[in-house]
This record gives C-alpha cells, sequence and structure tokens, in this order.
C-alpha cells in the first residue's frame, strides 16, 4: 500500500444522448456519444483520517467522489487540478469520481478490477444525478458511442475512429440535475435519432451534425451558444453544444476562424490511467 497516487482522466464533451433511469444507478446511465478530451482532471488521493475534497486547492463538497471513498470503506485527502471549468459540460464530477476510484484502488491496495472501479464511479455518478454517461466515455478514452447504457457489466461501447483538433468556449453552467429530473422524454426520442444517424455513419462530421439537430431538437440552447454555432458554421465550421453546459464545442479551428479566442485541446486517444 502506498502513502498516494495520482490518476488522470481526460475530459468529456457529450455531443447528444438519451436517459435511461433504472432503480439500480449501475445500471442507469445513457446512450449517446462524446469526445474525450487531453484536457482533463488529475486526481491525487492521499490516506488521511477523515475526507476532504479539493479541486484547484478550493475545498468543495461533490458527492460522487463522497460516495466512491464510502463505497470502498476509506477516507483520504483529494486533490484534484483540472483546466476545465466544472458544471459546464466537460464531465468534471465524473473524472474526479473515476480518478478517484482509480487512485484510491492503488494507495489502499482495495484489489479491484478497471471495469470494477468504473462501475463504482458510474454508479455513484447516477446516483448523485450528476452525469449518465461521462464515466464509461472517460474510461474507454477517443470518441466513444455508447450503444447502451449501465455500467462496464451492462453497457455496450463502440466509437468513431478518428482523432480531431477540439476547440471549446464556456458562457457559464448549466444544471445537469435539474435537466435530468426533469421530463426526458422529448430530449430522449431526440437522442436516440442523434444515435442511429452516428451508428449508421460514424465519422465525426456525421457526430457534429447529429449534434447540433440534437440541441435544437432537444430544446437545449441558449442564445448565447444558439449564436456561436451559428456564427462557425458562417465561418464553415463544425461547432455544437456541450451537454450538458453553456459551452460551445468545434473541430479544427472552427471557433478561432470565427473570431473567438478558445481554448484548444484535442481529442485523448486513450481513456483513464494512473500516472
Amino acid at each position: 500500500m502506498r502513502e498516494e497516487a495520482t490518476a488522470f482522466v481526460p475530459g468529456h464533451v457529450t455531443g447528444f444522448f438519451s436517459a435511461h433511469p433504472d432503480d439500480d444507478p449501475t445500471k442507469a446511465g445513457s446512450r449517446g456519444a462524446g469526445l474525450t478530451l487531453t484536457d482533463g482532471v488529475e486526481v491525487t488521493v492521499e490516506r488521511a483520517a477523515e475526507t476532504t475534497v479539493f479541486l484547484d486547492d478550493v475545498e468543495i463538497e461533490i458527492e460522487p467522489v463522497e460516495t466512491v471513498l464510502e463505497t470502498l470503506d476509506v477516507s483520504a485527502r483529494i486533490d484534484a487540478t483540472s483546466e476545465l471549468p466544472i458544471g459546464s459540460g466537460f464531465g468534471v464530477s465524473g473524472a474526479m469520481a473515476l480518478g478517484t476510484a482509480l487512485a484510491a484502488n492503488r494507495v489502499f491496495g482495495c484489489k479491484l478490477s478497471m471495469n470494477e472501479l468504473v462501475t463504482i464511479a458510474h454508479g455513484a455518478e447516477v446516483q448523485a444525478g450528476t452525469g449518465l454517461g461521462d464515466v464509461v466515455a472517460q474510461a474507454h478514452g477517443g470518441v466513444p458511442i455508447r450503444l447502451e447504457p449501465g455500467g462496464p457489466q451492462d453497457n455496450k461501447l463502440d466509437a468513431v475512429p478518428a482523432r480531431a483538433r477540439v476547440e471549446y468556449v464556456t458562457f457559464g453552467e448549466l444544471s445537469t440535475a435539474d435537466v435530468l429530473s426533469g421530463d426526458t422524454e422529448q430530449l430522449t426520442a431526440a437522442g436516440q435519432e442523434a444515435l442511429s444517424r452516428v451508428v449508421e455513419e460514424p465519422t465525426l462530421l456525421s457526430f457534429m451534425y447529429a449534434s447540433r439537430l440534437f440541441a435544437r431538437d432537444a430544446e437545449l440552447l441558449t442564445d448565447r451558444v444558439r449564436e456561436t454555432i451559428a456564427e462557425v458554421s458562417d465561418a464553415d465550421g463544425q461547432a455544437s453544444m456541450a451537454m450538458l453546459g453553456e459551452t460551445v464545442f468545434a473541430l479544427g479551428t472552427g471557433l478561432s476562424d470565427a473570431g473567438y479566442e478558445p481554448s484548444v485541446c484535442a481529442t485523448h486517444p486513450a481513456g483513464a490511467v494512473l500516472k
């Protein structure tokens, strides 16, 4: 056993999704697709008498992380750092939960498999209402397509075999919990249609097109996001809205060409890893 360990978990922007609840949070989740990002979250777990959680040196309460530690029956100090804003559609809470599971497994010698750790983190995220599919995507890496919902024992994943430069701008937060606790019937119908489109043509362009249609049909676009996507389109670029945040992401130089000064990263070639 070690005193501390660190894991890196890629960020994840969901382009579209459909919600699939279940009484068992490890079986609940979403179908959909997204991009994992080289911008992500680094999580360090250190043995401690009581649990504390810090993000960029600020102490916070983040339910999925606490649930992961409770499930593992350990207490620890969690120090996370990230370039990504929380609550803006980048899967930060899922990344922190998964990173905590991976690093705590090493520190405390829990001897759990990757699938077991992903299941714990996924269930914690679903239970908290902070996400439905980020954790399984972040464990996979690349451009994952979530064909079936749930943790590793239930889900089915594929991927778009591609890499890309990714730009993004964030205008504010949206509450994932508020959206997921409301009526998701229209959202789910739009998500299923988008998934069918990408399964039929698994390319980045198809993914971006399906994502834009989903954001419109699910009525999730804010005025600022709608305007930005239109400006990128006018500059012959490809952009859509990150689910769920007031964030626009674009492939290549789409946002730069439209006159923005975006953050720049790329799709991440692999999933979460211990450092």
